[in-house]
């Protein structure tokens, strides 16, 4: 078991019990160091406007130094879902934040790839077999 001082940080963050984890890409070249920058600076805002961080039930939040898929970025991937998103730019966060965080659904015009946790096999590597 974790010591104390984890135990308390955990507690804090809810580690245990968020709905949702979202990365977003800032240090890869899927978009501009400033692009990457200010929608990181506009999800964490948000998601604090919306009293949905570091709250039972709410939406955990990482930057990602790179998410490896470096075009059209910013890119994010929310999880438990493993729902990979193109173009995270404050107005289609936004959507993601509506849509995806706090209402469940998949936004699939911003779509680039699913790989859920749990939910069954990704499909295998195209050079397989």
């Amino acid at each position: 078991m974790a010591d104390a001082l984890l135990q308390k940080i955990a507690k804090k963050l809810h580690l245990a019990d968020f709905s949702r984890h979202i990365f977003l890409c800032v240090g890869g070249s899927c978009a501009s160091e400033s692009v990457q920058q200010e929608t990181w600076e506009f999800l964490k805002a948000r998601l604090k406007e919306l009293e949905l961080v570091d709250v039972e039930g709410g939406i955990f939040r990482s930057k990602a130094d790179c998410l490896r898929v470096c075009a059209r970025g910013p890119v994010a991937v929310v999880y438990p879902e493993g729902t990979w998103y193109r173009e995270c730019n404050k107005d289609n966060l936004e959507k993601i934040i509506q849509t995806h965080l706090i209402g469940g659904e998949i936004v699939e015009e911003l779509l680039i790839a699913r790989n859920p946790l749990g939910g069954g096999s990704p499909a295998p590597p195209a050079n397989a077999g």
